[in-house]
């Protein structure tokens, strides 16, 4: 029983903490959709898309993604007539980088830095594009897409928009509720019942290889499999009461940035009629990467710091 209500009310007042994150800045994007702040970034984008491989329209799709979600980017694509390469460009930039704003808001409350989110997740999208465009010089043939987008009723007024906002803003929080306080349930019996701490040793290789403590295994599980968002439920509970570092929780960062909700995110890429397992084998290797090199420079660097203190 205490199981139950110790989980719960980690699940409650996680789900609290990220729905102050989530309400406002669903509420306030879901507004500027209807106004013309969308349009002018996107217009202002445009113009820089060559560097990518992508004509100046295919601004639509990034600035969707990037500010709503990766559903708001496929209907942008969706939208559109492109070349399979130029949606695979595309597929690959939304991967790494989209939902940006709530997104960097859990990263920050998990005490994530501000310039590594943003470093890390436009830094992947453009490099991957800009690699892909020079390495592939096939998918000339124009993308068919599996499903059409479904069209909402555009609302009128102001009023309809706001009340839209809210709608989409409480449904937000509450999808987040319905997976949060499940898994903080599962999680508190794992812990109760010390499955947790096998679990952790069991992957105890894995996350050595990536220069991670096991300790945080669960955190990078979670992301791998529900997503950044979601799993950020776990990420803060493991900060705050597992001892996992700010270190450690940068990496794990790192590494779900280029590689979170791998089944999700990369199953809805299916209708845009492009290849799904080079952009999940491009998604993994890449966080592996990345991540590894990211925790060697940073030991090498409190080696050095060490050093110093040491012969001073």
């Amino acid at each position: 029983m205490s199981t139950l209500k110790n989980g719960l009310l980690a699940g409650l007042k996680t789900s609290w903490t990220l729905s102050k994150i989530i309400f406002p800045i669903t509420l306030l994007l879901v507004i500027l959709q209807h106004t013309p702040v969308l349009p002018w970034i996107i217009e202002l984008v445009s113009p820089i898309m060559g560097v990518f491989g992508l004509r100046g329209d295919a601004a639509i799709p990034l600035v969707l993604g990037n500010a709503l979600n990766l559903y708001a980017g496929i209907a942008g694509i969706l939208s559109l007539e492109l070349t399979v390469k130029e949606v695979f460009i595309l597929a690959a930039m939304l991967s790494f980088s989209h939902n940006i704003f709530i997104e960097t808001g859990v990263a920050l409350k998990v005490g994530v830095k501000l310039w590594v989110v943003l470093l890390v997740r436009f830094g992947l999208a453009a490099i991957s594009a800009i690699v892909i465009n020079l390495v592939w010089s096939g998918g000339s043939d124009i993308a068919k897409y599996g499903m059409a987008p479904k069209v909402s009723d555009i609302p009128e007024g102001w009023m309809e928009i706001v009340l839209l906002g809210l709608q989409k803003a409480s449904f937000g929080v509450l999808q987040l509720a319905m997976v949060v306080i499940p898994l903080m349930i599962i999680i508190q019996y794992l812990k109760d019942k010390q499955y947790l701490q096998k679990f952790s040793q069991k992957l105890a290789p894995f996350t050595k290889v990536l220069g991670i403590e096991p300790n945080a295994s669960m955190t990078l599980v979670s992301g791998l499999v529900i997503g950044l968002a979601f799993g950020a439920g776990v990420m803060i509970q493991a900060v705050q009461e597992d001892g996992v570092s700010k270190k450690d929780a940068t990496l794990v960062f790192i590494f779900l940035v280029a590689c979170h909700a791998v089944v999700e995110d990369t199953l809805i890429f299916i209708p845009l009629g492009i290849p799904i397992w080079p952009l999940f084998l491009l998604r993994l290797g890449i966080a592996f990467v990345l991540t590894i090199v990211v925790a060697t420079i940073w030991k090498r660097a409190e080696q050095t710091k060490r050093k110093e203190v040491f012969t001073a």
